[in-house]
């Protein structure tokens, strides 16, 4: 059973050591525990670190592109390594690597797909009020959209078993974790989570530049996200109440056509019958774009398919590389 520890970094040379003096050289149930160090563009001497740590394999970037394309590219390295289960941490040492053990049991049980570390958001000192409360309003939401229940869906200390890395498919360049979340839900993926306490903050966050910039960011992910994996509902729900709107002007007109017997023809009662029309024509639209979207959505599901099959072919023969190794 092999373990590879995926590090993102970028420019991480001085919080690199304290990340690999917590990653436990032995677990219980794992043969081999190998670290994965995708380098994001860095320009200091992150890569020579890593070197001088140990690290034998890595994926570089010319250019920093970001941390969801980051991991998409690791978790592809993983794979090719043979990798059994899969573990997300950060190169700043935000979180507690020596609870790594505690992080892949359920999975090592069979009782998971993926596990998430609950960070107790409401214990974080270096965080906001505001920033606790955008925190928790965010995964209230993306638990609405994935049908989950996480306490803590936006934490970035993870494991994966092989089947979920085979499975996931990231293609969003912001906020990998909601889109995490969104997948494994809809692969019904199982998920369990555990209580962590994170260390205390090395340096700001290099995601975003401000509070309100990653709401921003957010927020349009999370449109996204919605309209991907919840199209139906979105559409259809837009295209209702628009249909509703739309046919309260006319409601009104034959309410009093029928029962006042007024002038019926006016300027204002045409007026309002045209916005009605509008309205009407916009729900029409909104009900074949659901209809529309939805059959991208089991397309986009038959490619995965594909894609899933293609991975499970490839990354076997590496495992069978490794094995012989």
């Amino acid at each position: 059973m092999k373990l590879v520890i995926m590090i993102p970094c970028l420019n991480e040379e001085a919080t690199l050591p304290l990340v690999f003096d917590t990653i436990p050289k032995k677990i219980p149930g794992i043969d081999s525990i190998e670290t994965l160090v995708i380098n994001d563009g860095s320009t200091d001497k992150t890569v020579e670190v890593a070197k001088k740590l140990g690290v034998k394999h890595f994926i570089h970037h010319a250019r920093n592109r970001g941390l969801a394309l980051s991991l998409r590219d690791g978790f592809r390295g993983a794979l090719e390594m043979g990798a059994d289960i899969v573990v997300l941490t950060d190169g700043d040492n935000q979180y507690p690597q020596e609870r790594i053990p505690d992080l892949i049991r359920p999975i090592l049980e069979g009782r998971a797909d993926t596990v998430i570390a609950d960070r107790q958001i409401d214990n974080i000192e270096h965080f906001s009020p505001i920033k606790k409360f955008l925190q928790k309003f965010g995964t209230a939401v993306l638990n609405t959209a994935a049908g989950s229940d996480l306490p803590d869906s936006t934490s970035g200390f993870r494991a994966f078993s092989r089947e979920a890395a085979i499975k996931l498919n990231l293609v969003g360049r912001f906020n990998f974790a909601m889109e995490m979340n969104l997948q494994t839900s809809y692969k019904r993926l199982s998920i369990e989570t555990i209580k962590i306490d994170t260390n205390p903050k090395t340096r700001e966050s290099r995601l975003f530049n401000s509070i309100w910039e990653h709401v921003r960011k957010s927020a349009v992910a999370l449109m996204n996200a919605y309209v991907m994996y919840r199209s139906t509902m979105v559409f259809m729900t837009l295209g209702t109440i628009l249909l509703i709107g739309g046919l309260i002007p006319y409601v009104h007109y034959i309410y009093i056509y029928f029962t006042q017997h007024k002038d019926v023809f006016g300027p204002h009662h045409l007026q309002f019958l045209m916005i009605g029309a509008v309205l009407l024509n916009a729900s029409f639209i909104s009900f074949t774009l659901g209809i529309v979207a939805n059959l991208i959505r089991i397309n986009r599901s038959l490619i995965e398919d594909i894609l899933e099959e293609q991975r499970r072919s490839r990354y076997s023969m590496h495992v069978g590389e490794s094995k012989s190794e």
